[in-house]
C-alpha cells in the first residue's frame, strides 16, 4: 500500500506505541526519509502546509468519562466510592424511631453486592442484633442526634464485618423519624 500510495509525509496512528515504531521502522524501509516520518504522542498536533510538515504543540487530551447526561463529570470522589462498591459492596441499615427518639420497630439491614442474604443469614441477624444496640449507644450519646446515631451503626457495624469477613462494605444507614 506504501508502495502504491507514495505519501510525502507519514504518521502511523494505530495501535501502542511498540506498534507505531514497527510502523514507523516498516516506511522507512520501504524508502521513507526519516524526517518525513512523525511518530507522535496523543495530543501532539502536526501542522500540514504544501511544502512542509511539523509538529507545532499539543492539545489537551485524555479519557473522557461518560455518566448519564454529563460528560467529562465524574469527580475522584465518585469513582473512588464505584471502585468500593464494586469490590466490597453496600449495607444499607433502616431505623425508625418516633418523635421521642425510641426505636419503633427492628431495624432492616440491607446488603447489596455484600454476601447472599440467604446464603449469610446468622450474619444478616447479628448485624440487625448490632444495628439495634448502636442506635440506643448514638441515642445516648447525644439526644435525638441522627450524626451521632449514624456514626455509631457505621463504626460499629463496620468493625464487626470486618471481624467476620475482613471486608469493608460502604455502610449507609438511614434514620426515618415518625411522629409518637
Amino acid at each position: 500500500m506504501h508502495r502504491l500510495v507514495k505519501p510525502k509525509y507519514f504518521m502511523p496512528v494505530h495501535g501502542e506505541f511498540r506498534h507505531l515504531k514497527l510502523h514507523s521502522n516498516l516506511a522507512q524501509s520501504l524508502g521513507m526519509s526519516e524526517q518525513d516520518i512523525f511518530l507522535m504522542e496523543n495530543g501532539q498536533v502536526l501542522e500540514l502546509s504544501r511544502k512542509k510538515a511539523q509538529i507545532t504543540g499539543s492539545v489537551q487530551s485524555g479519557s473522557i468519562l461518560i455518566d448519564g447526561l454529563g460528560i467529562g463529570d465524574v469527580g475522584n470522589i465518585v469513582l473512588r466510592d464505584r471502585k468500593h462498591l464494586s469490590e466490597d459492596g453496600l449495607i444499607v441499615v433502616v431505623a425508625v424511631l418516633n418523635s421521642k427518639g425510641k426505636v419503633v420497630c427492628e431495624p432492616d439491614v440491607i446488603s447489596r453486592g455484600f454476601v447472599y442474604v440467604k446464603e449469610a443469614e446468622t450474619l444478616m441477624d447479628e448485624m440487625r442484633v448490632i444495628a439495634k444496640e448502636s442506635i440506643e449507644k448514638g441515642m445516648n450519646k447525644k439526644k435525638n442526634s441522627y450524626n451521632a446515631i449514624k456514626n455509631s451503626i457505621k463504626d460499629e457495624l463496620g468493625s464487626y464485618v470486618y471481624q467476620k469477613t475482613k471486608r469493608k462494605p460502604m455502610i449507609l444507614p438511614v434514620i426515618i423519624e415518625i411522629p409518637s
